[in-house]
């Protein structure tokens, strides 16, 4: 107990060097871009990703980048059999109604705002943070820790691959990139693309606008049908909580079932509406299935785009740990409007870890003694790098009854947030790396 006490003293008083540091890092527009020389998924994720290793050797750790797209700060000499912590560095774009720089870190009345400080910049920083603390105050360490840092979680974990290619795997490694407590249990995800074909005379009519991407529920859309517009507002929401926003795309269905249009689009709009509108767990469309592990099935249409032939409508789902794929797939092939195909475009497949694993318990143990709250393992909607790195799982940031900010503009965490995260991963890994 005195040497927790210590580090919490020593937590408390880097507070300021930390997010001074975690300034430097939040200040650069780290979205994917163009593979670039030494830069696979971009100038400004490879960019953060030097910064922070830069940072981490003025520290005093051994560091290394692997194939240009993890990187790596090493406490201890174990290069095969070490503890970790595996983060990322990119983000998502900013996006538009800012109210503050979204590519900085603002402090205002107790909270920090900007792109990544929650998802996922701020976390794993503390967590770099966790580390020099462990490595200043001295502490016994029976493991060697590493903290990694990716670079293109956002946009599907293909840098993960690159860094098990060469690098042996942590015996043991946790994700601060989902929710509190630990997260034994991630839902499979698959996108599914609705391609409905339609007359072309209608298609060549028909324009749409709007911000429309997998990631999040879009907000704001204008469909004009030959001079005429139909404009919707909604509210932004992450595609894993549809529920906390309203869907533009539902919204406009429902505006344009009851319009001047002509009847074939109508017929459509009509079908829109009445399998997705405000039904988010699948009950519109007969396919509401859930389990005990993680509760109900979550859908929403994130994406609708028109083609010279037809309407393509994307659908983001979750589904329980104990469904299959083939089970949700085949639940929509009895759905689909007149003239209409499915496609998959994306599948990441559940995943599972014993909770009864004695780092997970040490994990759980961690949480509960730094909140007082129910430490028992539990499952998400999420989908994080314990999908794509062997012996992981996510644990934070986010604590309960938070949901709906990583994604949307104005990210934030408060300070007292934060720091508690850089406490509770201090401890953490300080058990993790001891018996």
């Amino acid at each position: 107990m005195e040497m927790e006490n210590d580090l919490l003293v020593a937590v408390a008083a880097a507070q300021t060097a930390f997010l001074t540091d975690l300034k430097k890092v939040m200040q650069i527009p780290s979205v994917k871009g163009a593979a670039a020389d030494h830069a696979p998924f971009g100038i400004e994720p490879k960019k953060a990703l030097e910064t922070v290793l830069e940072l981490a050797d003025s520290y005093g750790f051994k560091t290394g980048i692997v194939s240009d797209a993890v990187g790596y700060a090493q406490l201890g000499p174990d290069n095969n059999d070490y503890i970790a912590a595996v983060g990322h560095l990119d983000v998502v774009p900013a996006g538009s109604g800012w109210d503050y720089p979204p590519f900085d870190l603002t402090e205002d009345q107790g909270v920090l705002y900007g792109r990544g400080v929650l998802d996922n910049k701020g976390p794993i920083f503390s967590c770099l943070y966790a580390l020099k603390v462990l490595k200043e105050t001295g502490v016994p360490l029976q493991k060697t820790i590493r903290i990694l840092f990716g670079t293109d979680e956002e946009s599907g974990s293909a840098d993960l691959p690159l860094y098990l290619a060469t690098e042996a795997p942590p015996s043991f490694a946790f994700t601060p990139d989902g929710k509190y407590p630990v997260v034994y249990g991630e839902r499979g995800i698959v996108n599914l693309e609705l391609v409905t074909e339609l007359p072309p005379e209608l298609m060549a009519a028909i324009t749409i606008h709007g911000d429309q991407a997998r990631d999040h529920v879009p907000d704001e859309l204008t469909l004009t049908y030959q001079e005429t517009s139909y404009s919707v507002t909604g509210k932004r929401a992450p595609t894993n909580a549809p529920e906390l926003g309203e869907n533009a795309i539902t919204l406009l269905a429902q505006q344009l079932r009851n319009s001047d249009l002509p009847t074939a689009l109508r017929d459509y709009f009509s079908w829109l509406a009445d399998s997705f509108h405000q039904q988010h767990f699948g009950e519109g469309i007969n396919l509401a299935l859930a389990d005990q592990d993680s509760g109900k099935l979550i859908l929403t249409p994130y994406e609708l785009l028109v083609t010279p032939t037809g309407f393509h409508l994307g659908v983001a789902i979750r589904y329980p740990v104990s469904n299959t794929e083939a089970e949700v797939v085949a639940g929509f092939q009895q759905i689909l409007p007149p003239n209409s195909h499915l496609e998959i475009v994306r599948r990441i497949p559940g995943t599972m870890f014993p909770k009864e694993n004695p780092n997970v318990q040490k994990l759980s143990t961690v949480y509960e003694k730094m909140t007082g709250l129910d430490g028992s393992p539990v499952t998400t909607t999420g989908a994080t790098y314990a999908r794509s790195m062997p012996n992981t799982v996510a644990f934070g940031p986010s604590f309960p009854g938070q949901k709906g900010i990583a994604h949307n503009k104005n990210e934030y965490m408060t300070v007292a947030d934060l720091m508690k995260n850089f406490e509770i991963y201090t401890l953490a890994l300080y058990a993790l790396a001891n018996d």
